[in-house]
Formats: structure tokens, sequence, C-alpha cells
């Protein structure tokens, strides 16, 4: 669709939040009728009000069947609603057409996008390639789970503009036409199975990335991971493969610990200031991603000289009487974390737990041969205990909040180490996002005092 396309278009955003929000007021902008249904009760609900005073019909509270009834050409859904929400599933029995706002996003844009996408280091990955992508021929703008609501960032795009958008699989299962020009699938880990059900629907709601793309785009993948590679062996994108074991044809590798893109020389590993093993595949993938899209190798370069990470995501909080706080709070699961634990060699003091989603923690045991406490939290701190028991940590200590849980890592600490918050589960049980969680923690070592 184009954006007069929507005009007189009958359509039910589903769940507000910032995107239900921001669907809603593009939607009516464009000449749509609106119909809005969020569960938070009217009498507490700002935002359908304000929407409401706006012109578009508003229903709060519950989410009844009979809003199907309207003659509906399609719904705008909160990524974060399942797909066994009886709405939702009516809907679609219905054959009522069921989209995210980035599907609308792609539709409405005149500029490129880029779509970054995985179970771990896409924000990391999605901010390189904005910054790589500076100072070129094309401004980019950042916009998905990293920034602000896709479909507000595309209405004012420009086709001078490329659109750096990081994806979710919750986002990428509502999408019917999402073709980014690049695509970049990172990894694929256990990851929400409580949302998606099983392994394999979960890896084929992150394939939709490519999945309609043709050979006029690029898929940008890591080589490394199978299931990766097998969704890109049925890609129609221009395959761009990167690794960080072998040499790859026509995509990006280390040889003698220097980057190279399809046999060009980038940059030597030596001076890429990221740290972490993991984040060279982060690395690998902005760059590929960003010299498709016309960055100049001296941006590339400059970039990882300089960049140190993002906020919450082995953040540096700061060094206090020779112990060095990381805030990796955006570490919502195991492999996360585990790479996370892999970027030190230091004795280590672990903290993390979090909300249970019903997985065991086994898979963290061999990366915690360096930690010497681990601080546990959250619904999760039984499990974890049990598994870092079973690696041989030595102290393992329960405590009920971030504050205690810092003031102890310190106690516990010796000048050298390194205290991380590294939680390996999201943040539900006792946080709204893992942003606030992350901002409890700095706040906690800066309160410190020697």
């Amino acid at each position: 669709m184009t954006k007069q396309q929507y005009n007189g278009k009958n359509v039910l955003v589903l769940g507000l939040a910032k995107s239900g929000e921001a669907a809603a007021k593009l939607l009516h902008r464009l000449g749509a009728s609106v119909t809005i249904n969020d569960a938070k009760p009217y009498g507490d609900n700002s935002q359908a009000q304000k929407l409401e005073a706006l012109g578009m019909t508003v229903i709060c509270g519950h989410h009844p069947l009979e809003l199907l009834d309207q003659d509906l050409d399609f719904i705008v859904k909160n990524p974060g609603i399942p797909y066994h929400n009886p709405i939702v599933n009516e809907a679609i029995t219905r054959g009522i057409p069921v989209v995210t706002e980035i599907e609308l996003a792609a539709a409405i844009t005149q500029a490129e996008i880029v779509a970054i996408t995985g179970s771990n280091g896409k924000t990391t990955t999605t901010t390189l390639i904005f910054e790589m992508l500076k100072n070129s021929k094309r401004e980019p703008l950042v916009a998905g789970n990293i920034g602000t609501v896709a479909c507000e960032v595309a209405e004012k795009a420009t086709e001078n503009n490329v659109i750096v958008l990081e994806v979710s699989s919750f986002q990428l299962l509502g999408t019917e036409k999402f073709a980014p020009k690049v695509s970049v699938f990172l990894n694929l880990f256990d990851a929400h199975l409580d949302y998606h059900g099983t392994r394999s629907d979960y890896q084929d709601a992150k394939a939709r990335v490519t999945v309609n793309q043709t050979d006029s785009e690029y898929l940008v993948y890591n080589a490394d991971d199978t299931d990766v590679s097998n969704v890109a062996k049925v890609s129609k994108a221009n395959l761009i493969p990167f690794s960080t074991r072998k040499k790859v044809d026509k995509g990006l590798y280390v040889e003698n610990n220097v980057i190279f893109f399809d046999g060009q020389p980038i940059i030597g590993l030596e001076k890429i200031v990221l740290p972490g093993k993991h984040n060279i595949e982060n690395v690998l993938a902005a760059i590929g991603a960003s010299l498709i899209m016309g960055a100049e190798i001296a941006q590339i370069q400059h970039v990882l000289q300089t960049f140190t990470g993002v906020e919450h995501r082995l953040q540096f909080v700061k060094e206090l009487d020779g112990r060095r706080f990381y805030n990796d709070s955006k570490a919502t699961n195991i492999l996360a974390s585990q790479k996370a634990l892999e970027a030190f060699n230091q004795p280590t003091i672990l903290l993390a737990g979090g909300l249970d989603r019903g997985n065991e923690f086994d898979e963290l045991k061999a990366s915690l041969s360096h930690v010497k406490v681990l601080i546990t939290f959250g619904e999760t701190k039984d499990k974890l205990t049990r598994v870092a028991t079973e690696a041989g940590v030595k102290t393992i200590i329960p405590v009920e909040n971030m504050e205690e849980a810092v003031s102890l890592a310190y106690e516990q600490s010796l000048p050298g180490d390194v205290v991380l918050l590294s939680p390996a589960c999201a943040s539900w049980d006792q946080y709204k996002t893992f942003e606030e969680r992350g901002k409890r923690f700095v706040e906690a070592v800066e309160s410190l005092s020697v």
C-alpha cells in the first residue's frame, strides 16, 4: 500500500503502548477509520482518552469479539499480544489480516530499510550500522526496539534516508509483505518460547525478515549458525555470509586477526575497542550491511576504533577501588549471559536472575568457571543456585533486590575483579523493562562509596 491507499480503510488497532498509539495516529492522519481496543480500563488510560479526543473510536477494559463484525480491512496488533489471545485467534480464523506496525512502516516509507534480527546482539549491531552510515550519502535514522516506533520514523523519512530497524520475532510474525533492502540475521537461540510455543515457530518468525526479499535485496547472515544458514538457503536475496571461524566467499571473515570483506581488508582486530569475542560477529554483520548501503570504509574504521558499546549491553559503568562494574541488563537469555561472561578472563562477581520462563540454566555451566561469587534474585534464583553449585561456584548468595545485590557484590569482591550484571532472564518479575533493571543497577553502583 501507499499512504493514499489507507484512506477509507477500516482498521482495528489492538493494544496501545508506544507502537499502538503511533500506528493509530498515523492511520488516522492517512484517512483510515480507526477503532482502538486496549485492555487497560478507560478511566486509567490517558493514551486512549487522547486518541478518542482526536476522533477515534475507543473500547477499553476488555477485547469483545464483536469488534470483528465491523467489516475490518486489517488489524494492527501490539507485538506483545500473543496469537492465542481469543480476539486475535478469531480474527485469523475469519481471515482478517493481523499485522504489526513494522508492516505499516515498510508500506508507507520512501526510505530503504536495513532490518536487524537475531536472538542476541541486535541492539549493538543496529547501533553500529547507524554509526557507520553517518556521513554517508544518505542519512541514517534508527527505529524499532532500539528507538522511535518504526511507523513514526517511516512517515517522516525520505528517499535520502536509510531506516536502520531493530526487529523482534514478535514484530516479524505480524508481517505479510515486509521486505527490507538489507536483512541482517545474527543468530538463533532458544528464546521467547513462552510466546512462540516451539523453537521451530520461533525460527519461522525470525525468518520472516527475509521471506519476501528478492534478488534486488540482500541478506547478511551468520554462516556459523546452522539454523540461520538453513534460513539463508531458501532466501531469494543476495547472500552475504559472515563467519568468525572460516573464510567465506563474497562475505566477511577474520584471517590473521584482520577482518576482510570479499577479500578486501577492513580493519585489524586489535583496533576494535568494543569488548567481547561475541561482538566480533556483530561487527562483521554491521560492516556487511553498512558497505552494501554505501558507508565509507574510513567511517567504518572510525566507529570501530571509538565505539565502546550501548547502554545495558556490556556497558562499562565505572571502576571503584579496583573493581570494574558492567551493566549487561539486556542479557535476557542464557546465550547473552554466556557471551558476556566469555568477554572477561578476570575473577567475576555475577548478578543474575529474573522471570522464570520454564527453562533450566544448565547451558550456563561452562561459562561459570571464573565466577567466584553468584548473587541471585528474582523467580529463577533457585534454578541458578543449582546450576552454579554443580559448576563449582564457591559462594552463592540469594538477595531480594538490586541494591542489596550491588552492595554485597562490592563486599565480596577484591581489586581486579569484575562485577557483572548479566541476568540471563527477562526482567518482568520485578521490573517493567530491562532498562529499568539496568538503571537500578547503575544507580546502586553510583551510590557505593569507598
